[in-house]
């Protein structure tokens, strides 16, 4: 079920385009996805300015691609360690997730991302090496690819711990 917007709006019944976010210090990766088909896409992703955290530049950004996509809905990956306790990052991903919630009156929904970026980087080097994907695979890339991957962890069913 649809956790509620922070305002007490519920989220679009329906067919959804959800944004899916990889918090990071240094970048957040982003994809859009939908409902129908389950599938998410990478979107580039945002570069934190070096020596602090993030803040209203990305909020703007992440805003206009919410804007841009027709996004009803929010994902973000929530670092658990392999043992289910929360990570290092736990915390401050919560709070980033609790802010866009707020900021952009939409429902957030989290996700425990525990080894998102490897199933992304496998994945990016599988079509590297099969010729599907032609340029190299930097950090950002991975990035946004896990984030493609939480979103899809998210509409298989999986929620918040």
């Amino acid at each position: 079920m649809p956790e509620p917007a922070p305002d007490g709006a519920a989220a679009a019944p329906g067919p959804q385009i959800l944004l899916g976010v990889d918090f990071g210090l240094r970048r957040i990766g982003l994809a859009i996805g939908d409902t129908i088909t389950g599938r998410a896409r990478p979107r580039p992703a945002l570069q934190v300015a070096a020596g602090r955290a993030p803040g209203d530049p990305e909020f703007e950004r992440i805003a206009r691609e919410l804007r841009d996509s027709g996004a009803t809905g929010i994902v973000v990956g929530c670092p658990y360690n392999p043992d289910g306790s929360q990570g290092a990052l736990a915390t401050k991903a919560t709070q980033f997730a609790a802010e866009l919630g707020r900021r952009n009156r939409l429902p957030v929904h989290l996700v425990d991302e525990r080894y998102s970026s490897i199933e992304a980087t496998e994945a990016l080097r599988a079509m590297r090496a099969d010729g599907t994907r032609r340029s190299r695979v930097e950090k950002p890339d991975i990035d946004s690819a896990s984030a493609a991957v939480i979103l899809e962890r998210w509409m298989a069913g999986e929620g918040e711990r």
